[in-house]
């Protein structure tokens, strides 16, 4: 009985200094290896519920003061030949290229000074999205005409973050968190139809609440303070 106590007291020890040591460090470099989100809607695209995954597709700047951490973070992702109903699955199917981009500044504070440290936080920035590709009707009883779409939304994203990071080694921790966007954007979608003969422009402001359950990777701390 007194070795387990005495192991468990060493083992306490060991981690408050090991997570002492991780936190002597001014600067971090967070990678994302994995991520499963959300995309902003489409023109009227009726899959918006389905989360797409994505691969080394963001970065975060971390400045460490203790137990917060001020961040500065960008997500990118380019995909082309994506698919889905538009307006209904018997109605039209688009086709094309959509690229997605943010920049967000925040904090993150940690609950504890443990090797494994759950944390929460709070982002703030700016996302873009774009899909650029044709929409075309499905029924064979309407004539066959690809018409072009391009479709923007710029705005306001507002993400509260939740997360779990694991000290390896001082330098090395693997992190993963889970965040909801709350996205205010300007939305255009301009509709050409074939050879130019027609136009259409639409314009709208709304809200979009897009959860991106995971992001997962590798977290480098740099620049001891000591």
């Amino acid at each position: 009985m007194k070795k387990i106590l005495l192991g468990l007291i060493f083992f306490g020890i060991s981690l408050t200094s090991f997570a002492q040591t991780s936190a002597d460090y001014n600067y971090s470099i967070a990678l994302k290896a994995f991520s499963m989100m959300q995309l902003p809607k489409v023109l009227n695209q009726t899959n918006t519920q389905d989360y797409t995954k994505m691969f080394a597709n963001g970065v975060i700047f971390k400045f460490n003061d203790n137990q917060i951490n001020y961040r500065i973070s960008g997500n990118y992702f380019r995909k082309n030949n994506v698919e889905f109903d538009n307006t209904c699955a018997t109605c039209e199917i688009a086709n094309g290229k959509v690229t997605d981009y943010s920049f967000k500044v925040g904090f993150e504070k940690n609950f504890n000074y443990s090797r494994i440290q759950p944390y929460f936080g709070f982002d703030l920035g700016y996302r873009s999205n774009r899909f650029t590709g044709t929409v075309t009707p499905r029924s064979s009883m309407v004539q066959s005409t690809n018409q072009t779409a391009d479709a923007t939304k710029n705005g306001l994203v507002l993400t509260p973050v939740l997360g779990l990071k694991v000290n390896i080694i001082p330098q090395l921790s693997v992190f993963a968190e889970s965040n909801l966007d709350f996205y205010y954007s300007y939305e255009k979608q301009d509709v050409t139809q074939p050879n130019g003969v027609g136009r259409t422009v639409t314009t709208y402001r709304k809200w979009e609440f897009l959860l991106n359950p995971i992001s997962a990777g590798l977290q480098f701390s740099l620049n001891n303070k000591n």
